[in-house]
């Protein structure tokens, strides 16, 4: 699992999203793509971590307000979602 040593300033509110991939090397590829956003995106009022079991690609986000958690919620959401279009690109280039 990919987390800060601290939370957000009172984390008062959580969302988890659980992507599940058909195969376990896209899995990894999204993970490893993301999981070096979660010192780099954290602040005061939000943070994540990122885990990968498998084929489930794990995100917690944790915010200490409602307006933070969607923005945080968000940032994580199209972080994977850009994730996911550069690994389809990158397997389509590579199975030619």
């Amino acid at each position: 699992m990919a987390s800060r040593e601290t939370p957000a300033v009172g984390a008062a509110h959580t969302a988890e999203f659980e992507f599940t991939y058909d195969e376990e090397r896209t899995a990894r590829a999204v993970f490893e793509s993301v999981r070096v956003e979660v010192d780099e995106i954290a602040d005061d009022r939000s943070r994540a971590d990122a885990a990968r079991d498998g084929r489930v690609v794990r995100v917690t986000v944790e915010a200490a307000d409602l307006t933070a958690l969607r923005a945080a919620q968000n940032t994580w959401i199209r972080l994977l979602e850009v994730a996911e279009d550069v690994e389809s690109i990158g397997r389509r280039l590579v199975d030619r």
